[in-house]
């Protein structure tokens, strides 16, 4: 991979303020990430332009966000407005609205919804993009909720962010969704999974059970735009986990 970037809710306590940012954003290019996932629909709490500024003054470019469903699909020109703004055309949620209560009904009223305000933002050069989790591999008779996103998000719209914590967590195998996915993900989720003491954790990247060699060689395979490192939860200081997720993908000749 020619970059990597990192999901800002890693770091998500360490963006409370403006100077908060540019500092964290400062760090994270020190440790070599040189993009950023934003996850949130305010641009932690100083607006679009504001942000966009840190960005460019800190040199940590934007790749895509997890974004409001409500202003997607309710707001969507001042959605694109403010994604124009930061310099990224993906424009992303974490999960359906009803994530984690997923019904066949639910799943397909949001589809319909997502889909209309992917064909609108499309127009415009932009792409709505669908991040999993666990849930979305509920079975709902002899096919999953995942199956059915996957079968009616609108391929040429909507890309989706393949977690591959996530589908481990709900029992898939990830490098065969990577190429199941191919053409369809424009960011690659970099999560790793482990477990301590019993019970499933998150784990720096090559610290896990995850089969990353694999992963990554379907993912090139598949031409994965945009490889980002999250870890929802870490040991300790969060910028100690990051940093040892990018050296081990530096040590294992993936990244240079």
């Amino acid at each position: 991979m020619e970059k990597l970037g990192l999901q800002l809710f890693t770091i998500r306590d360490f963006l409370k303020t403006p100077e908060d940012v540019k500092k964290s954003f400062t760090k994270l290019v020190e440790l070599g990430y040189k993009e950023g996932q934003t996850a949130t629909a305010d641009w932690y709490g100083m607006g679009a332009e504001k942000f966009r500024d840190i960005c460019k003054e800190t040199g940590l470019s934007i790749c895509g966000t997890h974004y409001s469903y409500d202003i997607i699909v309710n707001e969507t020109d001042r959605a694109m407005k403010e994604h124009e703004i930061v310099g990224t055309t993906n424009i992303g949620i974490g999960g359906a609205p009803n994530l984690g209560s997923m019904t066949l009904e639910s799943t397909k009223e949001f589809v319909e919804k997502f889909n209309i305000a992917a064909e609108k933002v499309a127009k415009h050069g932009f792409k709505l993009t669908y991040h999993n989790h666990h849930w979305e591999f509920a079975k709902v008779g002899d096919f999953t909720i995942m199956d059915y996103l996957v079968d009616n998000l609108d391929k040429n719209n909507v890309s989706f962010v393949l977690d591959t914590h996530w589908v481990q967590a709900g029992g898939g195998d990830v490098v065969a969704w990577i190429k199941k996915l191919a053409g369809r993900i424009d960011i690659l989720h970099l999560k790793d999974f482990t477990i301590v003491e019993g019970e499933r954790r998150f784990a720096e990247i090559f610290e896990g059970n995850i089969n990353f060699d694999g992963a990554l060689k379907a993912a090139e395979e598949i031409g994965v735009k945009h490889y980002v490192v999250e870890q929802d939860t870490c040991p300790g200081d969060p910028f100690d986990s990051v940093k040892l997720s990018i050296d081990n993908l530096k040590k294992k000749g993936y990244l240079k």
